[in-house]
């Protein structure tokens, strides 16, 4: 008996060398394009995107620690890390089907036989005390097992870049709010500074009246018009203040925990005038989306084989080794030894095809699965094209929104001083100061569009999941 066992034993293993369900999985090759569209762009370079720590570019100390902080607080990012430690759980509880169980037992039963049976009478009451172990091990022919571990691999890996993907996603979360934060201080100082401005206008325009050289309506229509600037602030102020509470949720903080250190305003950050964005199939291995896409094709395709393996024998080898007696004060002597080994084969011989529909429906998951990747692959295609697009016109709007602000400028001042020696009319003062402060604020908003773009773009290329040591540490154990 004991050689047939390990005759049975050698040749399972060596059809398992010899066998396998499923295909081995390769990644697809995708027809990507050689070169980007607006590569000719001014301000784009082909050259090797550099992404690590891209907010430094910024050059803003502050939005540097906040970037920093979380990966150590931000909620968002400790929940992914928490899903990866469940994904590794998982990996290991797959990956331990490829070794033998072993239970231990300890039974009393007391057993008495009917007196309306040949045996009632003739077998007296017992009862039997008995302790051991059962043993089994699946022995995996096929590489059903195999499969199932090389799709928790997958899985894990997938995991790591969902984690990746939303130290992305928070990187840029903190800069666009910061960006957003930063924007609206200086557009409140814009609008303060254009009620000023319209205030000395009053001014000038009540001497004019109480000279007599004009009539109410100027200044009227002044007074209109500085608080027509003026009620423009407080919608501004929302704005800080919502972004500020945004970067506190964010970092898991309640709202107004970083008033103290945003409160006061600073420049918006100015990204560098040039980026270096490589080409297209860099987005392959950068963009942690597309990886994560991608290792889902490989988990879904590994499940294949699993399925497949469900429709073969499985073989199994199963022993016990345990105590067994009628007496408890003997249960532990020698004689009381039982054992048992042997081989064990299973195999479903009819399921009514419920075995086969679940392969065919593996086969459409994996096929999902490689749909969903390339779809995740042209998304970032499109989102980098339109990010370098937008980087790139936004600048050249900007310089055109400077000299329409300049020449704003030039013209209150002329028209301030026709007015006041009554060479034009006041209208024509109200028109160029609401000019002025419309075009100051959209000066504004496009240096703060810059610098979103510049953001939208090194997401869009894949960069941002290097926040810290502590990161990457937490990916690698």
């Amino acid at each position: 008996m004991k050689l047939a066992t390990w005759i049975t034993a050698g040749l399972a293993l060596w059809l398992a060398a010899c066998n396998s369900v499923g295909e081995d999985y390769a990644p697809q090759e995708l027809a990507l394009p050689a070169q980007w569209p607006s590569r000719e762009q001014p301000g784009i370079s082909e050259t090797d995107a550099q992404l690590d720590g891209w907010w430094r570019q910024l050059g803003d100390p502050l939005l540097d620690d906040l970037i920093e902080r979380s990966a150590r607080e931000s909620l968002d990012l400790r929940e992914s890390l928490a899903r990866l430690r469940e994904a590794r759980a998982l990996r290991g509880d797959v990956a331990a089907e490829r070794f033998p169980t072993v239970d231990a037992r300890a039974d009393y039963e007391k057993r008495g036989e009917s007196d309306n049976t040949p045996l009632g009478g003739f077998v007296p009451d017992a009862g039997i005390y008995s302790a051991g172990f059962d043993a089994s091990w699946e022995i995996d022919v096929w590489g059903r097992v195999r499969r199932s571990v090389e799709a928790a691999d997958a899985d894990l890996q997938a995991t790591i870049e969902d984690v990746r993907d939303v130290a992305v996603t928070v990187a840029g979360e903190i800069a666009l709010n910061y960006i957003e934060l930063r924007a609206f201080q200086r557009r409140v100082e814009i609008a303060r500074n254009n009620v000023s401005l319209q205030e000395q206008t009053l001014e000038l325009v009540r001497g004019r009246f109480e000279a007599g050289l004009v009539g109410e309506r100027d200044v009227a229509q002044a007074r209109t018009n500085v608080e027509s600037t003026r009620s423009a602030v407080p919608a501004l102020e929302i704005g800080v203040a919502a972004a500020a509470n945004r970067l506190a949720v964010i970092l898991g903080q309640p709202p107004g925990a970083l008033f103290p250190q945003l409160g006061v305003a600073t420049p918006i950050p100015v990204p560098p005038l040039s980026v270096a964005v490589g080409v297209p199939a860099d987005l392959l291995r950068r963009r942690a989306d597309v990886r994560s896409a991608e290792r889902q094709v490989a988990a879904e395709h590994a499940r294949i084989g699993v399925a497949e393996g469900d429709l073969l024998p499985r073989l199994s080898l199963v022993g016990d080794l345990g105590v067994a007696s009628d007496d408890l004060s003997t249960l532990f002597e020698k004689d009381s030894t039982v054992f048992g080994i042997g081989p064990s084969i299973r195999w479903n011989i009819f399921d009514a095809g419920r075995l086969r529909y679940r392969v065919a429906a593996q086969e459409a998951r994996a096929e999902q699965a490689m749909l969903r990747w390339e779809r995740a692959v042209l998304v970032a295609l499109e989102e980098a094209e339109n990010a370098m697009s937008a980087f790139v016109r936004e600048q050249t709007r900007r310089g055109s929104l400077m000299e329409a602000a300049a020449q704003a400028r030039l013209a209150v001042e002329l028209t301030r001083a026709q007015y006041t020696e009554g060479l034009s009319d006041f209208q024509n003062v109200l028109t160029s100061e609401r000019a002025l402060a419309l075009l100051e604020d959209d000066v504004a908003s496009s240096d703060a569009s810059i610098a979103t773009n510049y953001v939208a773009l090194t997401k869009a290329l894949g960069g941002g999941w290097e926040h810290s040591q502590e990161l990457a540490s937490a990916l690698e154990n």
